[in-house]
């Protein structure tokens, strides 16, 4: 039996679910939360736990949001992916509620929209009827709560955490509702800045829940794939540690800072520069050159990786990224061009970000 080839992508794409949900321990969980919020972050090739001072540190760092210098902060992002297909998308508030704490809420939404669902294309009679033609969605969501507080008692250290609530749906085939929490830290010491973030630091959980038709059941069966049941995957803890410092130049008119980022996964041997077989180490640098707090340049380099190019030979890739950021008033606009693939693979994406400062008020 042929089957049309949207209906076979659509028994691909929740084997792709059900592959990694009938795993109690799943090692590419959740991976849109992955991709970063932020166009001064992604410019800088997601180096950004220990810098990050605005809302979007709400996703980075929690801790970062008591940099914020204003009382109320607001952040959007529009990101577009494989030429448009996949739209990423970005809302951050945070709330300063005294001089040493801040709350926070992020959302994120990665989704593709508008697939063609002709599952049910072909009728009885083995006609096609494009009036049954259908469509649904695909879309990976999250909302994560933020608080963070200075530790008075020790100076220079600073303490956040994030409550995640995720929603994954496959159009009415499948969904799955998740939760966790991740915590962060920041430590000030002679004019460098340590970080640490860990993510899913509790292991975050995702139920999964299938609707299948009769007819995509028996595609499953015909097509020798296993029809998917009710699960839950466990998203386990992943621990980024970074190191910042900004140097003023030029009697103070341009500002040059740097971080390196050192990003641990603990689910076994991953693709990285250093890997073994339960832990992996990936790193990130991000540079940033700034001219009187209103102009910026950005760079950095991320995901490094080990491949084979087309002879068969070992062939290290990177992820370029660059980006400029403007900040006048309580306005500022960011902008990064990211590579997607690698420096012989051009699929570049452009995001853009905005952030308002609301009720202006330096905090000392």
């Amino acid at each position: 039996m042929c089957f049309p080839i949207k209906t076979r992508f659509i028994v691909c794409a929740i084997v792709l679910c059900v592959s990694v949900a009938n795993a109690q321990i799943a090692k590419y969980s959740n991976e849109f939360l992955s991709v970063g919020v932020g166009a001064r972050a992604l410019s800088m090739a997601n180096a950004n736990v220990a810098s990050v001072n605005d809302v979007t540190a709400g996703y980075w760092n929690p801790a970062g949001l008591n940099l914020q210098q204003s009382n109320l902060q607001v952040g959007l992002m529009h990101a577009e992916y494989f030429a448009g297909i996949a739209k990423y998308d970005f809302i951050g508030g945070s709330k300063r509620l005294d001089s040493n704490s801040v709350a926070g809420i992020t959302f994120i939404r990665f989704g593709v929209d508008n697939i063609p669902n002709t599952t049910e294309l072909i009728d009885a009679n083995g006609n096609v009827d494009y009036s049954r033609l259908k469509s649904f969605n695909a879309v990976d969501a999250a909302v994560l709560l933020s608080y963070a507080r200075n530790m008075t008692k020790v100076k220079g250290l600073k303490i956040g955490a994030n409550a995640k609530i995720i929603r994954r749906k496959l159009g009415e085939f499948a969904g799955a509702w998740g939760f966790g929490l991740d915590a962060g830290a920041m430590y000030d010491i002679q004019g460098w800045r340590l970080a640490a973030m860990a993510r899913d630091v509790t292991g975050t959980f995702n139920a999964w829940t299938y609707n299948l038709s009769d007819d995509v059941k028996q595609t499953f069966a015909v097509t020798g794939n296993e029809i998917p049941a009710n699960s839950v995957e466990v998203t386990v803890p992943k621990l980024i540690l970074g190191v910042t410092r900004t140097w003023s130049l030029w009697e103070n008119k341009l500002s040059l800072g740097g971080e390196v980022n050192f990003i641990n996964t603990f689910d076994g041997k991953r693709n990285t520069v250093v890997k073994t077989k339960a832990w992996s180490m990936e790193p990130a640098v991000g540079l940033e050159l700034g001219y009187k707090h209103f102009v910026f340049l950005r760079g950095g380099i991320g995901n490094i990786q080990k491949a084979k190019n087309v002879t068969g030979s070992d062939v290290t890739t990177v992820q370029p990224n660059i980006g400029v950021g403007i900040k006048y008033k309580i306005f500022a606009l960011d902008y990064a061009m990211t590579n997607i693939g690698n420096v012989a693979t051009s699929l570049y994406s452009h995001i853009f970000t905005v952030k308002i400062d609301i009720s202006k008020k330096i905090i000392k």
